[in-house]
């Protein structure tokens, strides 16, 4: 019997996942493709389902929210390889910010248009949220709504507020949600920083989670659903997950054998994630975050930062980091073409590297020896920490030991949340 192109590649996408999960087996320590950081082979939740013949969605009518970051192992994306796949009816896309195939810059999408490549149609969800939100689901036609992004840690990387309002919508329109894990980046291992005040709510930060909220999105989906979507919907999701196997809370993302594709222009390496929860803060500040550069959130700076800035970073002593008096010209965004001065951060040990002290670090260290320094004129610095009190405490002169010490009551609360909704080791 002949096989149409769309059959016989299902086929062969499943024979290949299928292959790898035998060839590996759950949890194996097998050494990955030494190319991709070497270390244990992770199976995401993606290559779990397609293994077992995508069973979670078997008569359903699915969408899927997921970008760039939606791929397999040999880095096809998800989406190409569930179109070609008789044995799923994928009938909708759902775009973040940036967009479903990721063209877009920050605060950007790509509006609803038809995907050239499967010809299926693409809704724009980002920052879209309640009525709004459900009446795209309801429009798309589906009874299922799966997400699969990989997300980088932060409180402010708005992929995880795109979920949780895809949650709430699905309440709203009675739509059961599937969510597929990846790795949290930059480990599993703690939640640091300040918790959000929900009076400092917005697209960044929608619920009161740390700044680092060592989560995966599987956990957070766990975590939303048992405390925050009753609140918003009235009543908690239908919600499934299907979780990782291989990947443990203390792994970093070069050890999980899995290819990096940037999650948003901006997020080259898993290097600018290991930094980005703490120094994304300077977005709420006059000084470049390093947009622009081939180092975004590595590099900071502004004109008239000379070397002094450096060495007062260093003198703070802080874990793990060395900090180098650096100069560069962004070509987009802050100082566009403009040559500046400030620092790179060298994270050399990222066992000890705490990203939310050292950004506060870098925040106190900078108002104290630029006198340029200035704070966004609305104050979005206070949406980034999740309250004004960063913000008040480095302005009275505060320094970093203060400043976090203020975070700690709050802080230790939502750990004892987040313990409960932990599904790794």
């Amino acid at each position: 019997m002949a096989l149409s192109r769309r059959v016989l590649l299902g086929r062969l996408a499943a024979t290949g996942a299928a292959g790898a999960a035998l060839a590996t087996g759950a949890g194996s320590a097998r050494a990955a493709d030494p190319a991709h950081g070497g270390g244990r082979r992770v199976h995401t939740g993606f290559d779990r389902l397609s293994a077992d013949g995508y069973r979670l969605l078997d008569g359903r009518k699915a969408g899927i929210v997921t970008n760039p970051t939606g791929v397999t192992r040999d880095l096809r994306h998800i989406v190409d390889v569930m179109h070609a796949d008789a044995r799923v009816r994928l009938t909708a896309v759902f775009g973040p910010e940036h967009g479903f195939r990721g063209t877009a810059q920050a605060g950007g999408s790509e509006g609803r248009y038809d995907d050239p490549a499967t010809g299926l149609p693409v809704y724009d969800t980002y920052n879209k949220s309640g009525k709004e939100l459900a009446g795209i689901f309801s429009a798309s036609g589906v009874d299922t709504v799966v997400f699969d992004i990989q997300d980088v840690g932060a409180r402010f990387y708005t992929y995880i507020w795109t979920l949780y309002d895809c949650m709430v919508a699905a309440v709203l329109t009675g739509k059961r949600f599937l969510v597929l894990d990846r790795p949290n980046p930059v480990t599993g291992r703690a939640a640091t920083g300040p918790v959000l005040d929900k009076a400092f709510a917005s697209f960044v930060g929608r619920e009161p989670i740390a700044q680092a909220h060592g989560m995966t999105v599987t956990e957070l989906a766990l975590l939303f659903n048992g405390e925050f979507v009753p609140q918003a919907a009235g009543r908690p999701v239908e919600l499934e997950t299907v979780r990782m196997t291989g990947w443990r809370r203390g792994d970093f993302y070069g050890t999980t054998g899995l290819p990096w594709v940037p999650p948003s222009p901006n997020m080259p390496t898993p290097d600018t994630a290991l930094v980005y929860s703490g120094t994304c803060l300077f977005e709420g500040t006059n000084l470049s975050e390093g947009r622009g550069t081939t180092r975004p959130f590595e590099l900071l700076g502004a004109d008239g930062i000379d070397r002094r800035w450096a060495a007062a970073a260093t003198e703070l002593d802080l874990p793990g980091v060395h900090f180098r008096e650096a100069y560069f010209a962004p070509t987009f965004s802050k100082f566009q073409g403009k040559t500046i001065g400030g620092v790179q951060l060298h994270v050399h040990d990222p066992e000890t590297f705490d990203p939310v002290r050292t950004g506060i670090g870098l925040l106190v260290t900078a108002k104290r020896v630029w006198s340029g320094f200035a704070w966004r004129p609305d104050n979005g610095i206070d949406r980034l920490t999740g309250s004004a009190t960063v913000r008040k405490m480095i302005d009275a002169g505060a320094g970093p030991d203060e400043i976090t010490a203020a975070w700690q009551e709050n802080l230790t609360r939502f750990r004892a949340v987040r313990r409960r909704y932990l599904r790794y080791r």
